[in-house]
Order: structure tokens, then C-alpha cells, then sequence
């Protein structure tokens, strides 16, 4: 790759970014990009960097991440919850480490949080007490949202009584910290967005396209060995809420193991979670990052993957 000096008159690192929904030719193209400029691919999947999850998070093959360097792939124990947060200061730290090594760092994932958290940094809340978080999330939601209004009116107003995590977020800070959340998210620490020149992409295929894959995506991890993979997992009995447990696949594939469901409800009930996760991440990154970021809404098919390297470069 041209360094940023000749090719942009950018003095500043590059970073290229490759986001989009599931089953949308993210990885692909990642690795092709990797390829043409000896770049290293850095995982932003939530689900992708837990080793127990290979397949149900359509982690590259062996032989897809031998043709580049890979990172963030797999690396953490499902007995582990990974935040943002640790995401991002590993991230940071891999592309601190291609960057001094004269590399492209290509980040390729659909978690929007990560992507958000890494570029723009995070709010520096403190821990939460224990004793309060305990409290708060106990709270019906109704009766949570009822104490928000009184403590942090403005949060209150801006979220949805229904929205159960994030009232419950907003009352726990106040209440450990006296000082509302929106106060400390005015002030985010961490972010890198401005010491580095983003070369960013967002892969919008059309729905019913990328609808059909997600079908075809799940039918075929349970031929190609999630069956196994969660048979494997159920048996280390880790805690339910994690998210290596709530990994989507996990529940549907466990409760046909169990005699609960039969196969085809089991199929169903895979497919039908794929599908709307997609639209989540769709929705997400058709509206949450800039309208500067180019966005891709063809299929990504061969004849087109070096056309959209070359933009990226």
C-alpha cells in the first residue's frame, strides 16, 4: 500500500475498515485486501473472539486466515466475557504493531460497538458498585424507569420505559456515582479516530440477498460440525448469561440436543435468529455512522472485489 504521505497528503496512519451486517462478504474481501497489500486482518466480531465459537461465528477457515495474517480471532475463552472496552485496547495495541511494521491494519467485523468504542473512545465511568447494581437490577423495569425520572430526568426522557438495560444502566451511574450518564459520555477517553487516516467501508447488499445467505449460512454450520461445537460448550456448564452461551446457535442447537425441540424447529428457530440479527446490524450501520463513510450496496462477487480493494487503498 502507498503510505498516506503520497497517496492522500495524509500524514496520519491508515486504518482500513470493512463493516457491514452478517453474511454480507466482509471476511472475503478483508482477506483479499490483506493480499494485495500485505495488510493484517483485525477481528471487530463480538462472537468471532471467543475460541470456542469457529463455526456459529463464521470465523475465517484455517485455510482462508493462512493467506494473511489474522488477529483477534479466536483468542479468548469462552469462560470469559469480552467488553468493548478490552476489545478495543487490544485492537489498539495490533494496530500500533502493524503500523510499526510498515503494515495495512484492515479491521473486518459487524459488532457496531467495537467499531464506536475503538474510533471515538469510551465514557470513563467508574465501576459500579456491586450493592447497586444488584439493587437496580432487580427493579421491575417499570418501577426502575418511575426512579430514573426523578434522579436523571433528561435520561428518562430520552429512553424508552420498555428499554430495560439501558434504564438500568442510566440509574445504576447516577446512583454510584451522583453524576448522570450523559454527563460522562461527553467526555470519552480512548478513542483513536483522530490519529488516524480511516479508509472505511460498509457492505450493504441487498436485503433479500443477504436474507437468503443467512439461511443457507446457518443450515450449513450444522452440517459442517455445530452440532459438535455446542455439544462441546454445553458440557463445560459455564454460566448461562455469557455471551459465549447467548452466541446465536447456541440456545436453538442445545435445546434440540436436549429433546426440547425437534430438528426442523431447531433449523427454524437458527435461521430466523441469523436473520434478524442482520437486520439489526443493517439498520445500524445504514444510519449510525457517518454519512461520509461510503456505502457498498451491490453484491460483492469476484469481477467487483478488486474494484472496491482499490478504492480502499
Amino acid at each position: 500500500m502507498d503510505t498516506p504521505e503520497t497517496d492522500r497528503g495524509e500524514s496520519r496512519p491508515p486504518l482500513a475498515l470493512i463493516a457491514g451486517p452478517t453474511a454480507s462478504g466482509k471476511s472475503a474481501l478483508a482477506i483479499a485486501l490483506a493480499e494485495e497489500t500485505g495488510g493484517i486482518v483485525i477481528n471487530a466480531d463480538a462472537s468471532q473472539v471467543y475460541q470456542d465459537l469457529s463455526i456459529l461465528s463464521a470465523r475465517p477457515s484455517p485455510d482462508d486466515m493462512a493467506r494473511a495474517p489474522h488477529r483477534l480471532f479466536g483468542h479468548i475463552d469462552g469462560a470469559e466475557a469480552c467488553s468493548a472496552p478490552r476489545w478495543a485496547a487490544e485492537a489498539r495495541a495490533e494496530i500500533a504493531a502493524a503500523h510499526a511494521s510498515g503494515k495495512l491494519p484492515i479491521l473486518v467485523g459487524g459488532t457496531g460497538l467495537y467499531i464506536r468504542t475503538l474510533l471515538d473512545g469510551i465514557a470513563p465511568v467508574p465501576e459500579i458498585d456491586a450493592a447497586v447494581r444488584a439493587h437496580v437490577r432487580a427493579l421491575p423495569v417499570a418501577d426502575a424507569h418511575a426512579a430514573l425520572a426523578k434522579e436523571d430526568p433528561a435520561a428518562a426522557l430520552r429512553l424508552a420505559p420498555a428499554d430495560t438495560t439501558r434504564v438500568a444502566r442510566a440509574l445504576e451511574v447516577v446512583r454510584a456515582t451522583g453524576r448522570p450518564l450523559a454527563e460522562w459520555q461527553a467526555h470519552k477517553e480512548g478513542g483513536i479516530g483522530d490519529r488516524i487516516s480511516l479508509r472505511p467501508l460498509i457492505l450493504l447488499p441487498p436485503r433479500d440477498w443477504l436474507i437468503a445467505r443467512c439461511d443457507t449460512r446457518f443450515d450449513l454450520m450444522v452440517e459442517q460440525g455445530a452440532i459438535e461445537e455446542v455439544r462441546t460448550l454445553v458440557a463445560r456448564n459455564l454460566p448461562p448469561l455469557l455471551p459465549v452461551m447467548r452466541a446465536i446457535g447456541v440456545r436453538e442447537i442445545a435445546a434440540w440436543e436436549a429433546g426440547e425441540i425437534e430438528r426442523t424447529e431447531m433449523l427454524e428457530r437458527g435461521r430466523l435468529a441469523t436473520r434478524q440479527y442482520a437486520k439489526r446490524q443493517y439498520t445500524w450501520f445504514s444510519n449510525q455512522p457517518p454519512a461520509t463513510w461510503p456505502r457498498h450496496r451491490d453484491i460483492i462477487h469476484n469481477n467487483n472485489a478488486d474494484d472496491i480493494v482499490t478504492l480502499l487503498r
